[in-house]
């Protein structure tokens, strides 16, 4: 459906349909992120949003604060689902018992459980449909979900900080802080609505980041890339503060991870891949533990694994108004400023000043 295929009205409901949505932003994974307006001659009279895992879906949220739903419009950005293999009972029977005439939906489920068979029933039950209003933003909002129902593998983000002169760290390893605070409080709430976080050994012996939200919300799952099981026991990331898992080769220390178990720490066992650890497994294992998401924050190692095997969905790139050159400390890097971006075709340019 072509933007001149839906009225000003349905783009006014559905953007408040989204909005609703997104209220369910890292409360709701695996599940997607779902709102529901109600409407009777361009009025509301209900709305509702999916507030939490296993808890009562967007569309009979709106249902139950709807005094008189007959013959009124129900706008939502998911196509309601009609299967009984899940926690809620489906949407779509309840739909049709209230008096809804027309449904607004903005994508169909990719789910194959739901899939078009939801809207099929509600035609099927004279129940009007209108489909793919505003459905390229009702796509990203849940693009973790699409990804996730379609491959059970999580949706892989990418996220990393670069000077302007390419470099993620000094020559002594430096990259503290390479960002801004406000890029740094930006990726805490990234975290908070995302269901995992993985860097490499590498990263938790030099550092030894805690890998929270910093209090913005809900701490992710931290995984640790570790071949060698060479984690001290005193680190940060096996902290109590959220859950840790540790990808390590088969062949590691049987006892250490023993003594990991016994601390609440998961044990996830991979073969070896060109002597790396096998990401691509790893991400089958994660998704199985119903891990929807994840954010890749490793060095340079670590991204280029990810890259290599073709494995990153989204890319996060922070680039940052300094210059690194030959530095030791990120606190000595030349700082650029008056920067401004310029958008050309799909290239960036940045421009700044030195000597100001």
């Amino acid at each position: 459906m072509k933007k001149t295929d839906y009225t000003d009205e349905d783009r006014k409901f559905m953007q408040l349909v989204i909005k609703l949505a997104k209220k369910g932003q890292g409360k709701v994974s695996p599940n997607p992120m779902v709102g529901c307006v109600i409407v009777k001659n361009g009025k509301i009279l209900s709305t509702g949003y999916h507030k939490y895992f296993g808890g009562p879906h967007a569309e009979v949220e709106a249902l139950k604060k709807c005094k008189n739903p007959k013959d009124a419009t129900m706008y939502v950005n998911l196509e309601p689902c009609c299967h009984y293999n899940k926690k809620t009972p489906p949407c779509v029977p309840q739909i049709i018992n209230s008096g809804i005439k027309k449904v607004v939906i903005a994508t169909k489920d990719p789910n194959p459980a739901v899939g078009g068979k939801g809207i099929r029933q509600l035609k099927v039950k004279g129940v009007k449909c209108k489909v793919s209003v505003m459905e390229k933003e009702a796509k990203k909002l849940n693009e973790t979900y699409i990804k996730y129902i379609k491959t059970k593998t999580p949706f892989v983000i990418l996220k990393m900080a670069y000077s302007l002169d390419g470099k993620t760290k000094t020559e002594s390893g430096d990259s503290k802080w390479l960002s801004s605070e406000k890029s740094r409080e930006t990726v805490h709430q990234l975290r908070s609505r995302t269901d995992a976080i993985l860097v490499g050994i590498n990263t938790v012996l030099k550092d030894n980041p805690k890998l929270t939200s910093h209090g913005k919300g809900k701490n992710p799952v931290r995984v640790i890339l570790d071949t060698g099981l060479k984690i001290p026991f005193s680190t940060n990331v096996l902290n109590g503060k959220s859950k840790t898992i540790i990808a390590t080769s088969i062949n590691s220390n049987r006892v250490k991870k023993e003594k990991l178990k016994k601390m609440g720490i998961g044990i996830i066992e991979l073969p070896l891949k060109n002597n790396f650890l096998d990401i691509k497994k790893l991400l089958v294992k994660l998704g199985k533990m119903s891990i929807s998401s994840l954010i890749v924050e490793g060095g340079e190692t670590v991204a280029k694994s990810f890259l290599k095997e073709k494995l990153v969905d989204k890319i996060m790139f922070f680039i940052c108004p300094k210059i690194i050159n030959s530095t030791e400390y990120v606190k000595n890097a030349a700082d650029v400023k008056n920067i401004s971006v310029e958008k050309i075709e799909e290239d960036f340019l940045f421009e700044g000043y030195l000597n100001v």
